[in-house]
């Protein structure tokens, strides 16, 4: 293990952090508010920290093995993580560390569980700072420092695989270092794009700059206490809901989009797989709705839109309670979609589309082979044949995920929460939604969770945006051994 280049590359990721923190120091400055000396001091000793690590290390070969690879992913969000609560801490903003840790990794994590009940309160610059950490985490910040820094010369694709979500690491281009650049330039092009059209759509430019920040990265992180409840505004709900649509598409397929390939698109089984998911959704919700509950049927198909996009991509924007929808029990299709996820390649959380396409697929191929046991029957995606590694490799995570959520969900249970809350909680967490069920469904958050509950989320937090694997590699015993 070549821990030294492990160091050199924490000790940038923070120096990028210090930028950001930077950043929104600028914006207290703007505004003149008492966060101004808070996110200063953060930048400045986040930046002393990050120049310690690369100097004391900068002569050391720059090459990234695998085990490298997945152990600078692991700590960089961890570190990370940890240097983003100074802002919080300074000036009593968040005062708890435990609490100042959860918010700061659910942010980083694109998450959204929040431990706030303020959060209209806190000056313009910390607010911007929690709107910023998801977006740095949407895209990933390891792919940032490949995509801008000339840092690794050899294993920017194990850290490239090691962060990106998804069962395959697709390339626009040869060089991981331009494939890179060109993910962070259509995710930074998008996020501008949705700030002009919520400006237009009535939000200050604040307001719209945050939220885009939150939506591109599936985030869901709000300026506002009640979320986009807020804004009554029909423009810009689907404007987000849009957004969140795009957000939840992988970025390969965007980038198709752009240079006009548009056949790729729709030629795409993951994509077609996602649309379906939602149409059928947003029709047995907004039906439901509108007979049920007499909601008017703009209302039904908007808020249904809304939160079944919401879940799916994992954001957790919330127009509306969906725990009072009836008939009673049919919140049970967005806990269904919380564990469905985007597609991979996107900023969303969760399995991922492309995963259960393929075990629906290789069950299915399965009844085939019994009845014909001689014949060769392969799982094809995208009229490819798959190879059994990748399946195995999935039917692997499928499992080690729905393993991962019981446990957790019955730990959760034995520190006092009740089951629909304990169980609400875990899927949220690992799923990186934020609203769950229960106590912490979509007018609630994670205040009232017990300290040793809000580590334990933070873990899975950490465990669902890194797929499993990143971070279970580092603890297995094997991994340090030679």
């Amino acid at each position: 293990m070549k821990i030294r280049i492990v160091l050199l590359v924490l000790g940038v990721l923070l120096l990028v952090e210090s930028i950001f923190m930077l950043f929104s120091a600028i914006i207290a400055i703007i505004y003149g508010e008492n966060d101004i000396l808070a996110l200063s001091l953060s930048a400045g000793f986040t930046a002393i920290a990050g120049s310690l690590l690369y100097l004391l290390n900068k002569n050391v070969p720059r090459q990234v093995g695998k085990k490298e690879a997945y152990l600078i992913v692991t700590l960089g969000w961890i570190f990370l993580s940890f240097f983003g609560t100074i802002p919080y801490i300074f000036n009593g903003y968040i005062p708890s560390f435990t609490n100042a840790f959860f918010e700061t990794i659910s942010g980083f994590t694109t998450t959204g569980a929040s431990i706030l009940n303020n959060i209209e309160e806190l000056p313009h610059g910390i607010l911007f700072w929690r709107s910023i950490t998801q977006w740095m985490g949407g895209m990933g910040i390891i792919v940032l420092s490949i995509a801008v820094l000339p840092l690794i010369k050899v294993g920017g694709m194990q850290l490239f695989a090691a962060e990106v979500p998804g069962p395959t690491k697709d390339k626009i281009h040869p060089k991981i270092k331009e494939t890179a650049k060109r993910l962070w330039l259509i995710y930074f092009v998008l996020t501008i794009v949705e700030t002009i059209l919520l400006k237009l759509g009535g939000m200050n430019w604040f307001d719209a700059v945050c939220h885009s920040l939150t939506t591109m990265s599936t985030g869901g992180y709000s300026t506002k206490q009640a979320s986009i409840a807020y804004f009554t505004s029909p423009y810009i709900h689907y404007t987000i809901s849009f957004f969140m649509l795009i957000a939840g598409t992988n970025f390969i397929l965007i980038y198709f989009i752009s240079k006009g390939k548009l056949r790729k698109v729709w030629q795409n089984d993951e994509f077609l797989y996602y649309l379906k998911i939602i149409i059928l959704s947003v029709i047995i919700i907004s039906i439901s709705l509108i007979v049920w509950m007499n909601i008017p049927t703009e209302l039904a198909i908007r808020n249904s839109v809304f939160q079944v996009i919401s879940i799916l991509t994992t954001t957790g924007f919330c127009t509306t309670d969906y725990l009072l929808w009836q008939p009673a029990g049919l919140w049970v299709i967005l806990l269904l979609l919380m564990f469905v996820g985007g597609m991979a390649g996107s900023t969303a959380g969760g399995i991922k589309i492309v995963r259960i396409q393929l075990l629906l697929r290789n069950s299915y191929s399965e009844f085939k082979r019994l009845l014909h046991p001689n014949a060769i029957i392969p799982v094809r995606y995208n009229k490819k044949s798959i190879n059994s590694n990748i399946i195995n490799n999935i039917q692997a995570f499928v499992i080690l995920y729905l393993f991962i959520f019981f446990i957790s969900s019955l730990i959760m249970s034995m520190m006092g929460l009740d089951f629909s809350s304990a169980v609400g909680a875990v899927a949220a967490s690992l799923g990186n939604i934020g609203p769950g069920i229960g106590s912490v469904g979509p007018i609630e958050n994670y205040a009232h969770i017990p300290i040793a509950g809000k580590w334990f989320l933070s873990f899975l937090m950490l465990l669902g945006r890194l797929e499993l694997f990143t971070v279970l590699m580092i603890v297995a015993p094997g991994f340090w051994k030679n």
